[in-house]
C-alpha cells in the first residue's frame, strides 16, 4: 500500500481524505481547529492587541477577509458533494467572526446557525459550532466552565454540548473541546487536561446512565495525543474496537496515531484533533452508525505546504510572527453518519 509523506511521519494513503460522494442517506460531522481567527478590532477585555492593524501581527481588515473566504472554501471542499452538517470550531474570538464566516462568504447561501457563548479564556478564543437547520434540528445546548479546584485562577476554554434531532430522529450529543495547552511545560500542564477529560466522561457517563444506547460524539483539539493519559485513562477509552459495548467510549484517532496527523510541530506529525465516541455508533444494528467505522483526516493539497528542508506541514496563517497567508496550522478532521430510517 502506498505512502504518503508528511515530514518526519509517514502515513497510508487509504486513511487520506476520501472526496467520493455520499450515497446513502448520511450526516457529515467535522471540527476545525481554525488558527486564531480574530477580528481586527480591539476587544479591552481580552489579549487580542497581537491581532489589531497596528499590532505585532498587523491584522487587517483585508489578512481577515482573506482568511475568512479561505475558511469558507475548505468548508466547502470538506463537504465534498455536500457541505458538512455539523462543524465544531475552536480558536474563535467572537460571534462576530461567526457571523463573517456563515453570512459574507460563500457559506451565505446554505444558511449555517451558530452556537458560541464567549468563554473566560485571557486571549478570548472560544469553541463554536455551526449547522445547517435544513437537516438538523438544535435541541438544547450548554456550555461547561471547567473551573481546576487546584489553579483557582486559571481560565480556559468551555465545553460545548449541543444536542441534535438528525434526520432519522435519534438524538446525537455533540461535544466540542479545546482543552488547555502544554505551553508552561507538558508535566506541569498535565493535570489541567486530565480534569478536562474526566470532567467529559463523567458527562457522558450520565447520558449513557439515561440511555445505554445514546450517541455520543465528543470532539476537538485536545492537546494529548490519543496515547496520552488523558485520552486513555482520563476519557477511559476501550482500545479494542471489536470488543465495544454500546457504553464504552472508542477513539477513532487512536489506531491512526503513528501513522498520520493533523498538526506539525518541529516536523513532527501528531494527532492532537480528534473524534471520540460512544460505542453504540459502531455497532453494526445500530440505526444511526459511523460510516466504515471511522473518521478522516481532511489533507488537500491546498491546505498544505513545504518548508524550506523540504518537511510538509499545515500551510498555517502565520509562521511565528510572519505572515504566509494560510488556512490554519490544524487540518480538519471529518466523519461520516449513515442514518437508517
Amino acid at each position: 500500500m502506498p505512502f504518503i509523506t508528511h515530514g518526519q511521519k509517514p502515513y497510508l494513503a487509504s486513511e487520506s481524505f476520501d472526496p467520493s460522494p455520499r450515497n446513502e442517506e448520511r450526516i457529515r460531522l467535522a471540527f476545525y481547529n481554525v488558527e486564531n481567527l480574530f477580528d481586527y478590532f480591539d476587544d479591552s477585555l481580552t489579549i487580542d492587541e497581537q491581532f489589531l492593524p497596528r499590532g505585532d501581527h498587523y491584522w487587517t481588515k483585508a489578512r481577515y477577509t482573506e482568511k475568512q473566504n479561505k475558511l469558507a472554501k475548505t468548508i466547502l471542499a470538506m463537504g465534498g458533494w455536500g457541505a458538512p452538517e455539523l462543524i465544531g470550531l475552536c480558536e474563535v474570538e467572537n460571534r462576530y467572526v461567526l457571523e463573517s464566516l456563515t453570512q459574507f462568504t460563500q457559506l451565505k447561501p446554505l444558511g449555517y446557525e451558530i452556537i458560541h457563548k464567549d468563554s473566560r479564556d485571557a486571549r478570548g478564543i472560544d469553541v463554536a459550532a455551526i449547522y445547517r437547520p435544513d437537516r438538523l434540528k438544535l435541541l438544547n445546548y450548554e456550555f461547561y466552565v471547567l473551573n481546576f479546584p487546584f489553579d483557582t485562577a486559571s481560565r480556559t476554554r468551555d465545553i460545548l454540548h449541543a444536542v441534535m434531532e438528525m434526520p432519522n430522529r435519534d438524538t446525537l450529543h455533540f461535544f466540542v473541546n479545546h482543552w488547555p495547552s502544554k505551553f508552561g511545560g507538558e508535566f506541569e500542564t498535565q493535570p489541567k487536561r486530565m480534569f478536562a477529560a474526566q470532567f467529559v466522561r463523567s458527562k457522558a457517563d450520565s447520558l449513557l446512565r439515561l440511555n445505554s444506547n445514546a450517541h455520543i460524539v465528543i470532539t476537538g483539539d485536545f492537546n494529548d495525543e490519543p496515547e496520552e493519559e488523558s485520552m486513555l485513562n482520563g476519557l477511559a477509552v476501550n482500545t479494542d474496537i471489536n470488543s465495544l459495548k454500546s457504553t464504552d467510549l472508542f477513539n477513532l484517532m487512536y489506531d491512526l496515531r503513528f501513522v498520520t496527523g493533523t498538526h506539525s510541530f518541529e516536523n513532527k506529525w501528531g494527532i492532537l484533533d480528534q473524534f471520540v465516541v460512544s460505542g453504540n455508533l459502531l455497532l453494526k444494528q445500530s440505526k444511526t452508525r459511523i460510516a466504515n467505522r471511522t473518521a478522516q483526516i481532511f489533507d488537500m493539497d491546498f491546505l498544505i505546504m513545504e518548508g524550506a528542508t523540504g518537511a510538509r506541514r499545515p500551510f498555517r496563517t502565520y509562521q511565528g510572527p510572519k505572515y504566509i497567508g494560510g488556512y490554519s496550522d490544524h487540518l480538519p478532521i471529518i466523519m461520516d453518519l449513515i442514518l437508517d430510517r
